[in-house]
């Protein structure tokens, strides 16, 4: 399991000690799996955001979501997800956000490991019975789903396509030195370094920024986030959290 702490109510985690887990969702085959962030200690509506990792030909299996709404961001490899038995290629920068009642599975096509980020949410309504397409750049409609280039088509709404709280989703690049302000106020953030380095201060404290390293900031608190001379780029998501509606 990762080494996670919690530092003046910021989250802090890495994914250098995952989990191993064999057969993830009723396929065969190894795959490595860690938590970084979960409902306990934050006060939105978040199932999770967790780190996941197959081997070349491996396979995460195809399942439904009957009760919540998930995003995937790929972080290194190829692979091919399938939405409702359709296949879709994605690559580092991909993001796909899968809605209530669909069915999605992802399959490692590459000759390297591939690892994504998942974040799990509550979803708001029921099961949908009328079709949305979302198409994002050059990407085909899909039913209830969003398969993009996060890199290429810049912050994603996740309202658009998921029923739950999820909001924004980006990725960020600050250039050497750089800085970003992130306040926890109505919303909070979760933050995934890929690439550079830097250091993130939340009070009296200063967390060090490398890829793998994840910073989720609970209601009420705020960072500042400052880049290392070769600039830092992490991936970026934002859940509101109505006044009146949060919870431990």
């Amino acid at each position: 399991m990762p080494d996670t702490a919690t530092r003046e109510a910021v989250v802090i985690a890495d994914v250098h000690d995952p989990a191993d887990v064999h057969g993830v969702h009723a396929a065969e085959g190894h795959s490595r799996w860690t938590c970084l962030a979960r409902r306990t200690g934050l006060h939105g509506r978040w199932e999770a955001v967790e780190w996941a990792w197959l081997p070349p030909g491996g396979v995460s299996g195809e399942h439904r979501h009957s009760r919540t709404e998930e995003v995937y961001f790929v972080l290194d490899g190829r692979g091919e997800i399938t939405l409702d038995g359709r296949a879709y290629p994605v690559h580092p920068g991909s993001i796909v956000l899968t809605g209530l009642g669909r069915r999605h599975g992802l399959r490692n096509t590459g000759r390297q490991p591939l690892s994504w980020l998942v974040i799990e949410i509550p979803a708001d309504a029921p099961t949908p019975t009328s079709t949305k397409d979302t198409t994002m750049d050059d990407s085909p409609h899909v039913s209830h789903a969003v398969v993009a280039d996060l890199r290429r088509s810049g912050p994603v709404d996740a309202a658009t396509v998921l029923t739950g709280p999820l909001r924004t989703v980006r990725v960020t690049r600050l250039l050497p030195r750089g800085t970003a302000e992130l306040a926890a106020r109505d919303v909070e953030h979760t933050v995934y370094v890929t690439d550079g380095a830097g250091t993130a201060e939340a009070g009296a404290t200063t967390v060090a920024l490398a890829p793998g390293v994840s910073v989720t900031l609970p209601l009420g608190t705020a960072a500042r986030v400052l880049a290392g001379d070769d600039g830092l780029e992490y991936f970026h998501a934002v859940l509101d959290v109505p006044s009146g509606e949060e919870h431990q």
